[in-house]
C-alpha cells in the first residue's frame, strides 16, 4: 500500500513551459480570466482552457464564476509558497540577460527590481525594504518569524502605516535574498499602492514606482540609490 505523496501529479501538471507561465502569471495574487493568462502565455484560449483544467485537476488553481467569466487563481499561499522555493532551484541564466536588457532602468515595467509576489513586494525592491526594516531594528525575531519591535510600533505610527502583527521571511527566487511575506508584509503593498508609491504594470507582475514612490521609500525606510 503506498503512503507516500503524488509528486508527479504536481510535477506533470507543472512541466509544460505554458502552464509554467500561466502559474507565475498567477504569482501576482489576483484572478485572471482563460483570455487574459492565454494572452501572457501566448496561447490561444481555447488551449489555455485545456492547460487551465489540468492545473485545476491537480490542485494547483481555483477557479470561480463572475457573470459571464470564469476567473483563476492559486489554490492558496501553500502554492504560491511551493512555486517560489522552486523558482530559487532554477537556473538564473535567463536573469542575467534580462539584467541587462533592462540595465539601470528603474522607471519601467522590471519584474526583477520590483514585482508582485502573492500581495507582498518583492524583487531586488522586496529586498531592501526587508534588510532596512531589519537593520533598524522596526523587526525583530518572534518563533520562526517576524513581529515589529517597540521602535517599529512607532516607526508605523509616525509613518501612517496600519500593519497587522506577524511577517516572515521569503526567499526572493530572483535575488536569492529573503523579502517580506505574512500579514504585515500583505498590509504594507496594500498601502504602498494607495500611497501610488508603487503601481502594476500593464500586463505581468512588474511594478513601477509611481509618482510618490522615490520620496516615499527615501522617507519611511532610508533609502536612496535605486
Amino acid at each position: 500500500m503506498q503512503t507516500e505523496p503524488n509528486f508527479h501529479h504536481v510535477a506533470a501538471a507543472m512541466a509544460d513551459a505554458r502552464r509554467s507561465r500561466m502559474l507565475c502569471t498567477l504569482m501576482d495574487g489576483r484572478a485572471f480570466t482563460a483570455k487574459e493568462l492565454a494572452c501572457d502565455a501566448g496561447i490561444t484560449p481555447q488551449t489555455a482552457s485545456a492547460h487551465l483544467g489540468r492545473l485545476k485537476a491537480a490542485g494547483l488553481i481555483h477557479a470561480e464564476k463572475s457573470g459571464r467569466h470564469v476567473y483563476h487563481r492559486l489554490a492558496g499561499v501553500q502554492v504560491a509558497e511551493m512555486l517560489e522555493s522552486l523558482g530559487c532551484l532554477s537556473p538564473l541564466d535567463h536573469l542575467q540577460r534580462a539584467r541587462k536588457s533592462c540595465g539601470a532602468r528603474r522607471d519601467g515595467a522590471d519584474a526583477l527590481f520590483a514585482r508582485c509576489c502573492y500581495s507582498h513586494l518583492a524583487g531586488e525592491l522586496g529586498v531592501m525594504v526587508h534588510d532596512a526594516m531589519r537593520a533598524r531594528a522596526l523587526l525583530v525575531p518572534q518563533g520562526e518569524g517576524l513581529r515589529l519591535s517597540a521602535a517599529g510600533q512607532v516607526w508605523a505610527v509616525q509613518h501612517g502605516f496600519r500593519l497587522r502583527a506577524g511577517a516572515r521571511r521569503c526567499l526572493d527566487w530572483s535575488e536569492r535574498r529573503h523579502h517580506l511575506a505574512g500579514p504585515l508584509a500583505i498590509d504594507l503593498l496594500a498601502q504602498m499602492f494607495a500611497r501610488e508609491w508603487v503601481v502594476r504594470a500593464k500586463t505581468g507582475r512588474a511594478l513601477i514606482l509611481g509618482p510618490a514612490g522615490r520620496a516615499g521609500f527615501e522617507e519611511a525606510f532610508d533609502l536612496h540609490e535605486f
